[in-house]
């Protein structure tokens, strides 16, 4: 219920992702905990208090936006993992250079990146690199909007987001006028299905493939994860690949 950037979604109480941590560890599963909005001064002690939480519950890692923040929970959890979040807008080999020459341990990679660029982080900085392969893109890039914060004061970088691009708009000329022959929807995104890709991040040596999954159904998640889970045994998975068009998507 803490920090994270789905501030609107059926989120963990804190004894819920104790519980949680428990059952993926029976199962040999990591947990990685989203605190990544960017944090007022005024909650900095809160958010230090939830971290220490996590960890001494056994926490596999946090997910990190904030710089200040990061700095701070690098001194005082020196043996906590953390990965920069998509939010930090990491798309590029300089960037993955800086987050090397910080100290992070792995890199979640905004959602525009292209695989020419994955490539190239991957060979020249050898950090863990994770990938968004499915779901919700964003008409902005990640962790650079303020669309949602200037329209309507919902920031998406504090978690909030109204998705202000998913809204009809109309397109006018300089005299004003409505272009009647444009989309209704001209700043939603398509979503994201990085499926046909799956092989060629392997190759490069991605480490982990991220499903968006927070605000879906529990049958979204699991329908997207058993077909990526499929491709990536390579095991036929023409049901999957089916089944995935008919779960909620943009298209």
């Amino acid at each position: 219920n803490h920090f994270g950037a789905r501030a609107y979604s059926k989120n963990f109480s804190d004894e819920e992702l104790v519980e949680a941590i428990k059952y993926a560890h029976r199962y040999g599963v990591k947990v990685y905990l989203t605190c990544n909005t960017l944090i007022y001064d005024e909650e900095v002690e809160e958010f230090l208090k939830f971290v220490r939480f996590a960890h001494q519950n056994g926490i596999d890692a946090v997910l990190i936006q904030d710089l200040g923040m990061y700095d701070l929970v690098h001194q005082k959890f020196p043996g906590l993992e953390i990965h920069a979040s998509t939010q930090m807008h990491i798309h590029n080999l300089e960037g993955a250079l800086v987050a090397k020459k910080l100290g992070f341990k792995r890199i979640v990679l905004a959602r525009e990146t292209d695989i020419d660029s994955i490539k190239e982080i991957k060979e020249q900085t050898g950090l863990d690199v994770e990938v968004f392969v499915h779901g919700s893109l964003c008409v902005s890039y990640s962790g650079q909007c303020l669309f949602s914060s200037l329209v309507g004061g919902r920031s998406g970088n504090r978690g909030a987001c109204a998705g202000s691009c998913r809204l009809p708009y109309d397109i006018v000329d300089k005299n004003s006028e409505v272009l009647n022959d444009t989309k209704k929807y001209p700043l939603s995104m398509k979503d994201l299905c990085a499926i046909a890709s799956i092989g060629k991040l392997m190759d490069i040596g991605v480490n982990s493939f991220k499903i968006e999954g927070r605000m879906r159904s529990v049958e979204y998640v699991a329908t997207a994860t058993r077909a990526y889970r499929k491709i990536i045994d390579g095991l036929p998975a023409e049901k999957e690949f089916d089944d995935l068009t008919k779960i909620y998507n943009r298209g």
